[in-house]
């Protein structure tokens, strides 16, 4: 049976918190990471209005974009919206974990889908502030075990390089030790030299994981006393920002491109500043709220897609000379959610968890006429 706390760890396996902002609350929001999961729904937001649909879902935890709540607060008043939001979710036992800034800063999460939806070309951080550390890790292995120990680290995180995962490499020697008094060794006799076929086992580990991938091998290794060694590389990890630049495949007008962007992200109506036959080449999306960064974007950025945009904002970019299409902070951000709930099966299925996860599509909060 799948816990809370198996879903945490897949979820933070791919969206550390520690990407978060300082201001920023993420996490687990409400419950216990010991309860049962069987149902887990996604959304970009829980509030009071929608709670009763949540709960006709009948999850165990819920995931949000949004967090649950931001600031710290000294009662909970069950005559305010977020006090009735916080006893039904209690009441029907549902657990919230919220992924938010860690998940706008991600290596894969909303900016990087947003431009992989969008069909850009030659994407890249827009702001790079952050790139992991790495490391590289050995571990000395018999032959009998090899593949349960590579599959342990890899299953906790190792061997990611770029879009490959699983990576690891191998080599066969042989490993010497003599079991003093007070030692269970799985092979070989106390007081006498053992000589050993292993396999040295090496695969890369990003910082964030380290402590878990090395409890996880430490778990499979059959040995009593595992020898392993840890190097720090001086390889550039994943980059992590807000953010994301790239390419149209061919240079086209601000109209077609906000026709295209429609398209993609299924809205009704789009906010478009801009002369319509503005040439557009070099794209920059922030998904949500990005106006507050214009001043930091590249010189040769000719259009941001973003949301939530102000009229003294688009003012200024205009008088930058970038083109701003305002997508909806709805929209550019939901669009990550079901991404994350087809990670999740993929996943839970290959750790032998039983658990359904579902995507419910935000309400739109705005009607036009």
């Amino acid at each position: 049976m799948a816990r809370v706390r198996d879903i945490v760890k897949i979820m933070e396996k791919h969206f550390p918190l520690d990407l978060a902002s300082p201001w920023d609350n993420c996490g687990l929001m409400l419950g216990s990471p010991d309860k049962e999961v069987q149902k887990v729904l996604l959304c970009l937001d829980l509030d009071a209005a929608g709670v009763e649909e949540v709960i006709a879902h009948a999850p165990d935890l819920v995931i949000t974009h949004h967090p649950l709540f931001f600031k710290e607060f000294k009662k909970i008043d069950y005559n305010t919206p977020l006090g009735r939001l916080i006893r039904e979710l209690i009441t029907h036992d549902i657990c919230v974990y919220s992924a938010h800034t860690n998940l706008d800063a991600a290596s894969r999460g909303v900016n990087q889908i947003l431009a992989e939806i969008l069909e850009l070309d030659d994407i890249k951080p827009l702001f790079p502030e952050k790139s992991e550390k790495l490391y590289k890790l050995v571990v000395f292995v018999p032959y009998s075990h090899v593949e349960e120990v590579r599959r342990a680290v890899n299953g906790a995180g190792a061997g990611y390089i770029g879009n490959y995962s699983d990576c690891s490499f191998r080599t066969p020697g042989i490993g010497t030790f003599k079991p003093g008094e007070g030692t269970n060794p799985f092979i070989g006799e106390k007081g006498k030299v053992e000589e050993v076929e292993e396999y040295r086992l090496e695969t890369v580990v990003p910082e964030v994981l380290l402590s878990g991938v090395i409890d996880a091998m430490l778990e499979a290794h059959p040995y009593e006393e595992v020898a392993y060694d840890v190097y720090l590389l001086q390889n550039q990890g994943q980059v992590y920002c807000m953010g994301r630049q790239g390419y149209w495949k061919e240079e086209t007008s601000l109209m077609e491109c906000a026709c295209h962007v429609k398209e993609k992200l299924g809205v009704e109506k789009l906010k478009i500043a801009g002369p319509p036959d503005k040439r557009i080449r070099k794209v920059a999306v922030i998904g949500g709220a990005g106006m507050s960064l214009i001043s930091r974007l590249p010189k040769d950025i000719d259009l941001l897609i973003t949301g939530d945009v102000k009229y003294h904002e688009v003012k200024e970019a205009l008088n930058w000379g970038l083109a701003v299409i305002d997508a909806g902070h709805q929209e550019t951000e939901e669009i990550v959610l079901p991404w994350i709930r087809d990670l999740l099966t993929r996943e839970s299925q290959a750790s032998g968890l039983d658990v359904e996860y579902i995507y419910m599509p935000g309400k739109k909060c705005f009607w036009n006429i």
